[in-house]
């Protein structure tokens, strides 16, 4: 199973997406109250105040916590390629749901509060990941193109 070179590409996805937790989407560098928005939630760190806000930013790690599922559960159907190819494409959805919503709540939280920043690697993560999973279901795609093959020559 980690032979396949679609495998390694598939756990680099689910990496990526995990890790992607750890890190923040867009810090603010003006004066205070520092923002920072995280994939889970925006925190507003002053002397005096801290808080955090989780809704709706904790939408963007539900879908890429789906997404990091979908890509270890292609990982154990290797025997199954077309389903693989399904979920691959259900992967490729649900990145796609998570890089806009993740955009759009950076964009929105930038225009609405309009202080200098600069964005983190978890907004460039997600976009890794999907590369990574174009790339896993190419290599899907071409096991199965030569498994079709070889049982024409049969």
């Amino acid at each position: 199973m980690w032979q396949r070179k679609q495998t390694i590409f598939l756990a680099l996805t689910a990496l990526s997406l995990f890790a992607m937790i750890f890190f923040p989407i867009w810090v603010s560098s003006g004066d205070e109250p520092t923002l920072t928005l995280t994939p889970l939630s925006l925190a507003s760190a002053s002397p005096t105040d801290k808080s955090e806000t989780f809704f709706p930013y904790a939408w963007v790690t539900v879908i890429f916590a789906a997404a990091a599922t979908t890509a270890i559960t292609s990982i154990a159907k290797f025997n199954h390629r077309l389903l693989q190819l399904k979920l691959g494409l259900l992967n490729s959805a649900l990145l796609a749901a998570g890089i806009f919503l993740m955009v759009y709540l950076a964009a929105d939280l930038i225009k609405e509060q309009r202080p200098p920043g600069k964005y983190g690697i978890s907004l460039f993560l997600p976009a890794g990941a999907m590369i990574f999973n174009m790339i896993a279901n190419f290599f899907i795609r071409r096991d199965e193109r030569l498994v079709r093959d070889s049982d024409r020559l049969r």
